[in-house]
């Protein structure tokens, strides 16, 4: 009887369609913004079965738009449904869902940019687990907009090190759409072409299933790529084990110089005087070939070389803070004459 009473209880009243709604309200696409609208049911509902089993879970849908797929969530019957969209105009199409489903799902919409919002702020308290249960019955759905995707992924990365934010709760599991070439990166494994600082990086803190693609014709206005749509579900333990900041560092240098030996990108890591003997022995402590190329380092090898990097900048600290892009100090008057 249960399961024929929450069958019962998501089916919303009719509603018109989201091509319809975005004529009502005249809404459009704004480039600014990266915003594609995604329209096709089955898509949609594809996109949100992706995420597994959402039944009474807390979801958080990142820039829902018109509410495509925002539908397609309330169908599965969440306890809660987060919605936070940044742009406006799209406020009034969000709250004729919210309240034709207002008997069936809580829905809090927060009209804010997601790069600047707290979103564990909205998640009740009960859902909180340890991180080494099963993930809780959270989860982050969004299309994103690819002008913030990869940033948003990374500091997300960093609040999964940190267990903050939605993470604070477990180990949150998210589903979203990249742009499908960020999508590939993020996935990509040794050796292959795609593989970059974003693989290693998301790889690190996240189990990475690439689900499936969705063709750019299916979105309005139709982008120039194709979609990626990617689940990430939080590791219990890092490979790598050490903070963000100094992992990204590393990883990021070794990786700015991708087709050159990877020394030649680690060398940066260090002051001109001395990389190439920093880097040298960096590299000795790692047991790594210096003229292996940067997608040709395994993650557990990218571990070694963070280790190294750590006891050598324990041993010189004057070389953490050191950052080869910064602008070099200029002489002082008195040197200058000197010189």
């Amino acid at each position: 009887m249960a399961a024929v009473k929450k069958a019962f209880q998501v089916r919303l009243p009719p509603l018109p369609s989201i091509k319809d709604v975005i004529k009502l309200y005249k809404l459009r696409a704004l480039r600014e913004l990266s915003q594609n609208f995604l329209m096709e049911p089955r898509l949609l509902d594809k996109i949100v079965r992706a995420a597994g089993h959402i039944e009474n879970h807390v979801v958080c849908e990142v820039g829902p738009g018109p509410g495509g797929i925002t539908r397609s969530i309330v169908k599965q019957g969440p306890r809660k449904l987060i919605l936070i969209e940044k742009d406006p105009r799209f406020t009034p199409s969000l709250e004729l869902l919210a309240d034709a489903c207002k008997d069936v799902v809580d829905v809090d919409i927060i009209t804010g940019d997601i790069l600047k919002t707290d979103i564990a702020h909205f998640i009740p308290q009960d859902v909180k687990c340890e991180w080494t249960d099963p993930p809780p019955p959270v989860n982050l759905i969004g299309n994103l907009p690819f002008s913030v995707s990869t940033i948003l992924i990374i500091r997300w990365l960093e609040l999964i090190s940190k267990k903050e934010g939605p993470w604070a709760f477990g180990r949150t599991r998210m589903t979203l759409t990249f742009q499908k070439e960020v999508a590939e990166r993020m996935a990509a494994r040794m050796t292959e072409k795609q593989r970059c600082r974003l693989s290693v990086m998301t790889q690190n803190w996240c189990g990475v299933n690439y689900k499936f693609d969705i063709p750019g014709s299916a979105f309005l206005p139709k982008p120039e790529v194709d979609v990626g749509v990617v689940t990430l579900t939080p590791l219990k333990q890092p490979i790598i084990k050490l903070p963000f900041k100094l992992i990204e560092k590393v990883v990021r240098q070794i990786f700015s110089m991708r087709q050159k030996y990877s020394i030649r990108g680690a060398q940066t890591l260090f002051p001109e005087e001395v990389r190439e003997e920093m880097a040298l022995r960096m590299y000795k402590m790692a047991e790594i070939d210096p003229v292996t190329r940067p997608f040709q380092i395994a993650n557990g090898e990218f571990g070694r070389l963070c280790e190294a990097y750590k006891e050598i900048i324990t041993k010189y600290p004057e070389f953490e803070n050191y950052d080869y892009r910064a602008p070099k100090k200029l002489k002082s008057e008195g040197e200058a004459t000197t010189a």
